[in-house]
Parts: C-alpha cells; structure tokens; sequence
C-alpha cells in the first residue's frame, strides 16, 4: 500500500479507502485515479479520510475525500461508517441521498465534537459527467487537457449549504455538474496544501499559490504529478506539510466504460442478490441500486442520466 508504483483493480460495487497512509494507484472502468494520503507524525493512520467506489456495471464511480475533526480512534470508526454508507449507495447515480446521509452521520455525531469538511463527487463514463458536492471543503483543481490549463472546479450559481458535515442539519447541500473529457484531470486535496507556510509566518500559500505551483508540473505524467506537487510545495515552503494530515485525489477519465457490456448489464442483478444473501455473514450494507429512469433507463440510453446542469454546461465546458 506505500509503493507509489502499486494498483487497485477495482471490482464491481467495491469499496476502496480508508484513513491510512497510502501511495497507491486506482483503476476503475472509466476513471484511472492516484491516491496520496499521509497522516500527520507519520502515525498509521489519520483525520483525511479518502473512499473510491464502483457500481455494479462500472458506469457509476464515487470518490469521496474528507478532513474530519480531530484524530485517533473516533475517526477511524468514523472512517468506518462512511465505508458502510459508500457502500450502501455505490448503486446510485444521483448522490444527493448518499450527501444528505452523510452530513445526518455527522450531526449524529455532533455532541461529540465531530465533523468533516468535504468534497464528494460522482462520475458517469458513458457521458464523462462529473456531479460535485463541496461541504466547506477547499475547491477541486481541474485541467483541461484540450486548453492546457488549470483553474478551479465551483459553481456560485446553485442553490443549497455548502457548509461543513455535522454542523446542521442540512437536507439540501448545493450540488452542480460538469462535462470532463477524456485525459482531464481533477485534483481533490485537504486543507494542509493550501495552509501550507514558512515557520513563523501568517501568510499562506492560499488557492491562488496552489494554482500558481500546480501550473508548474507536467499534467502528462499524471501518476508522479501528486509527488511532485507536494515536493515543489516543501521546496517552497520548507517543512511547511509536515503540521497536518496530507491526502491528494488525482483522477482522469479514461474512456474505456462508455456503455457497460451485455454480459456486465445481465450480472449485476446477480452481484446484487449475492450481497443480499451474504448480508447475515459480512454485516455489510445492502447496495440497492437507485430506482429511477436516470439510473435503470441509463443502462440501455446513456442521454437519460443526464442532468438538467449539464446539459446547460455541456457548450460551454467544452470550449
């Protein structure tokens, strides 16, 4: 799990993650992701939390990258449970009941002084369509391969709380959609990237510092772009990531799940049915797919998972 050369090969409605460190690629049908997370002293494992999930057919990938209060043993069963919830809604396309969960897990948890900063994001192969949830969380980084920039992933135009999990409780965090092409790339990070400071000083690298050091790393070796972010950041900045838990989320689509095969359409209601009669023996949560025209009518007509965002974004993203 340390070896930054090391892959996971995800299986269908599997759950990768945790709050360990870690230096691992992720393949995914339509997504190829690297994730780095180092938790503060070097300890085995930390606040970051970080999750990857794939539906039953490959079409739907959630990733989900999360600072929650404080450290130790509270996080770690904290860390747990959202496996439990990432679990239990990898089957869904639309994830605003996976996100309203999320934060009522964390209001639950409240009177014990926890809560989480997050990003969560859901992703479509067959239509390259992102859907991007932010609860107080530092915005994503997005390249665009076709333009050869950079810039940040957020939409002032949504209604809804983007506050922080576990604060209230929120029934509707604002959420919006984006069209990616293949060899875009998506940066998720927490809050240690942007915080980051020379000994004794006030002043932080802030958003704007990232996207200026980011912009310095070839975008063409996307699985040693993680590494060599951070060691351009400590070259500034001495030290400077060594005060907080480290945990950065690349991902690019790939191309490779545009439509699920007939084979993988026909066994998903078998992968389904195993894990309803395995449920007594591994006491994990049933992945019941989401009953709707986007996410069933998807399988067959891709056009139908489609949201109302991004099809207003769809001209514009691809300039």
């Amino acid at each position: 799990m340390n070896d930054h050369d090391s892959k996971q090969f995800m299986q269908c409605m599997e759950v990768w993650g945790g709050n360990q460190h870690v230096d691992s690629g992720v393949v995914m049908a339509g997504l190829d992701a690297w994730v780095f997370s180092r938790p503060f002293g070097n300890s085995d494992s930390g606040g970051d939390v970080y999750y990857v999930s794939s539906c039953a057919t490959g079409r739907i990938t959630r990733l989900l990258v999360a600072d929650v209060s404080g450290h130790g043993g509270h996080v770690a069963a904290t860390a747990a449970s959202l496996r439990q919830l990432m679990r239990r809604y990898v089957n869904h396309l639309d994830q605003k009941q996976f996100v309203k969960s999320l934060n009522g897990k964390f209001v639950s948890l409240s009177d014990a002084g926890v809560f989480a900063t997050a990003v969560v994001t859901t992703f479509f192969a067959p239509t390259n369509e992102l859907s991007l949830c932010n609860a107080g969380h530092p915005p994503p980084l997005v390249y665009r391969a076709n333009r050869k920039t950079w810039e940040y992933l957020s939409s002032a135009d949504v209604e809804g709380a983007n506050i922080p999990f576990g604060i209230d409780d929120v029934e509707d965090y604002a959420q919006f959609s984006v069209r990616l092409r293949v060899n875009d790339l998506v940066l998720c990070y927490t809050d240690s990237l942007i915080e980051a400071r020379q000994p004794g000083s006030t002043e932080l690298l802030g958003q704007d510092g990232l996207l200026r050091i980011v912009q310095t790393i070839d975008p063409q070796q996307p699985e040693s772009l993680t590494r060599n972010l951070l060691t351009a950041i400590d070259r500034e900045l001495p030290g400077s990531l060594d005060a907080d838990d480290v945990t950065v989320m690349l991902f690019r689509p790939n191309g490779l799940a545009k439509r699920p095969s007939f084979f993988k359409r026909m066994m998903a209601p078998i992968h389904l049915l195993r894990a309803i009669v395995a449920r007594p023996f591994t006491g994990q949560a049933i992945p019941w797919p989401e009953f709707s025209i986007a996410n069933i009518g998807g399988m067959l007509l891709p056009r139908l998972a489609e949201s109302p965002a991004t099809k207003s974004t769809e001209k514009s993203a691809q300039k």
